[in-house]
């Protein structure tokens, strides 16, 4: 937080913007990166321009973060820990197990429609997950959010026999496909529409596809006659 102060007395002295309470600064310098990257990606990205960016000294940077991978890391466990929070609000917020699945997977496309760049770099080769124990924690929160949308229409009787892994494997396939093609520009120029339409056209195809189905009337023909 950046923190603006005045001395008391005869003569008062503003504090720089570039002042921050202990413990502050690594919360500074994950809104400035989000920011640069949001405004201009993430591949030219240094240390010394989020200092700058957030008022401090291009020393600063190193106190918290060992080096840009380190800065990376700690925007995507943001990334990632927004997506949950929003994919499983509109889970909670519908009105049925079903309901919540389709309310996932467009919170899910809606995240990235909001914030393209980041979520680029969150699914993207430049920083190294694997070797950054909370980002990976934050990964797995957010698809926990899928994997308990897609077991609660399981319990509800709402997929049949269908695995609760793939099902919810087609359903970040289906998403993560979409978000992807809007945010790379793709979509727009192949097929323009409306996000939000197209999203909810696709899940209801997914959601069709794994409703279970009545027995056919020769396959409950073919049953009778074996009984």
């Amino acid at each position: 937080m950046i923190v603006n102060m005045a001395q008391r007395g005869r003569s008062k002295k503003i504090v720089p913007k570039a002042a921050y309470h202990h413990g502050d600064l690594p919360r500074a310098l994950v809104e400035a990166a989000q920011q640069l990257i949001e405004s201009r990606g993430y591949a030219r990205l240094t240390l010394r321009e989020t200092a700058q960016a957030a008022g401090v000294s291009v020393a600063a940077p190193y106190r918290h973060f060992a080096d840009r991978e380190a800065l990376l890391a700690a925007v995507l466990v943001d990334g990632f820990r927004e997506l949950a929070s929003r994919t499983d609000s509109a889970r909670r917020a519908a009105s049925d197990a079903m309901t919540g699945l389709v309310a996932v997977g467009l919170a899910y496309v809606a995240f990235a429609a909001d914030h393209p760049s980041i979520y680029r770099l969150m699914f993207g080769p430049e920083c190294d997950k694997s070797a950054h124990p909370e980002l990976m924690a934050a990964g797995h929160e957010a698809l926990a959010v899928l994997m308990d949308a897609v077991a609660a229409c399981k319990a509800a009787g709402l997929i049949g026999n269908a695995d609760v892994q793939q099902v919810a494997l087609a359903g970040w396939s289906l998403s993560h496909g979409l978000a992807s093609l809007h945010a790379d520009g793709i979509l727009a120029a192949a097929m323009p529409g409306d996000l939000d339409a197209t999203a909810r056209a696709l899940m209801r195809i997914l959601v069709e596809g794994v409703r279970p189905r009545p027995a056919s009337r020769k396959s409950a023909i073919r049953r009778h006659r074996k009984g």
